[in-house]
Formats: C-alpha cells, structure tokens, sequence
C-alpha cells in the first residue's frame, strides 16, 4: 500500500537549455513533484521521522536544479529523481519540469518516471 506526497509549484531559476542563449542568465523553471510511500506509520505515530521532510526534500530538489547546467529537461528531471530517491521508503515518483514563457506564451514541459 502506498500513498502520495506532492510539492507543487517549487519555482527554481536556473540555467538550463538546449538552445543559444537559454544558459546565458537564470531563467524560471517550475517543478511539480509526486512520490509514492507508505505512510501507514505516520499516520499512526505523528512523528516526522515516518515521513518524508518536506522541508529537506524542497531544499534538495532546490540545490539540484540551481546547481547544474544542462540542454535537456530530461537530464535535469533525472536528478531531482535521484533526490527523491535517496529516500529509501519512497517506491515510485513523478517529476514534471516546465519553462514557463519559453515560446512566447507556450510552456513546454517534461514529465519523467522512475519505480524503485
């Protein structure tokens, strides 16, 4: 049994981009995350120890995306899994990277996968 924990709407800026020009100076990402755990101890217990830290993981994603440069969201998506993953409680997550005003009122997006 698993249940979901989200962080929506973590505003990052950062450099990354396949084009000329788009690693030349911060640009906004916004980045939605979803993780799958069993939260049946937290429930019980109220204790943040049988949980994810909101806090840590926000920090984390926070860290990997302004930290590294990269052409494809693809590759930036594939670290924020590994944050999410360092967790070993969590069994599957969902990522979803958009750059807002990107294309003159179109947000592209990517949304990547992962199972333990």
């Amino acid at each position: 049994m698993t249940d979901t924990i989200a962080l929506r709407s973590i505003r990052v800026f950062a450099r990354h981009g396949a084009n000329p020009g788009e690693r030349d100076a911060p640009q906004a990402f916004d980045i939605d995350v979803a993780l799958d755990i069993d939260l049946r101890a937290a429930r019980k217990t109220d204790a943040l120890a049988d949980t994810v830290d909101y806090a840590a993981l926000h920090a984390g994603i926070m860290r990997a995306v302004s930290t590294t440069s990269y052409f494809l969201l693809e590759r930036l998506g594939q670290d924020v899994l590994d944050v999410i993953f360092a967790d070993s409680r969590v069994v599957s997550a969902e990522v979803c990277i958009a750059k807002p005003g990107l294309l003159g009122g179109a947000t592209p997006s990517v949304t990547v996968r992962q199972e333990r």
